[in-house]
């Protein structure tokens, strides 16, 4: 018998295999980015509500995927250790107080997650990217991961947060004791310096949906 969370697990996979999470396949497709959130998946009064036919057609054209590949991806949960769950933050969500910890880690509970081969760092985390500061690498819409635990070096393309909360994807030019240099990634956006002193953390993209 075809259960209402396998179907939300199929679309859950299907968005993870193509770098999303749900509200980024959703908005991948051209729906509202809230259709395929954890909260929409019940009614207020708790009765369980199914995705669309029409809502699922168009993630299947977004991503190129078959019907009968969605259908493969319903199911058991895959092995354990084989994935882990990575929480997505907004990037407005990123600059705001309690959303990390002293340590750069994410913070709370809650969050929207996708299903992502096993990355070694528990704390990894991704980004849903907004605007055009990281164009043309990064766009709109797309997913990026970061991983805390991951050595940096120059060249990297980075995540940093500063002590008031402004938050940035950059490329590490070079580093000091003292302070921190970064080139944007857009050209049309300034180079940034900034002291040491005023970062809160700095942690490297390792993966983005492109």
């Amino acid at each position: 018998m075809l259960k209402h969370a396998d179907i939300w697990r199929a679309i859950d996979r299907l968005a993870a295999q193509h770098g999303f999470s749900a509200s980024g396949l959703a908005r991948r497709a051209g729906l509202d980015p809230t259709t395929f959130n954890k909260s929409k998946r019940t009614t207020g009064d708790g009765k369980l509500r199914w995705p669309s036919t029409e809502s699922i057609s168009k993630v299947l054209d977004a991503t190129g995927a078959s019907f009968a590949e969605f259908v493969g991806l319903v199911g058991e949960s895959p092995a354990p250790g084989a994935v882990q769950r990575v929480p997505v933050i907004g990037y407005a969500q990123a600059g705001n107080a309690g959303y990390f910890d002293d340590a750069g880690y994410p913070a709370g509970s809650g969050w929207d997650e996708l299903l992502f081969p096993s990355l070694g760092d528990p704390h990894a985390y991704a980004l849903e990217v907004s605007g055009d500061s990281m164009v043309p690498v990064y766009r709109d819409g797309d997913t990026i991961i970061v991983s805390p635990a991951a050595q940096i070096r120059r060249g990297d393309r980075v995540v940093v947060r500063t002590k008031e909360g402004e938050v940035m994807a950059k490329q590490l030019t070079r580093e000091s004791a003292t302070r921190v240099e970064l080139m944007s990634i857009n050209r049309d956006h300034p180079d940034r310096v900034i002291p040491r002193t005023d970062i809160a953390w700095i942690a490297r993209i390792i993966w983005a949906s492109q």
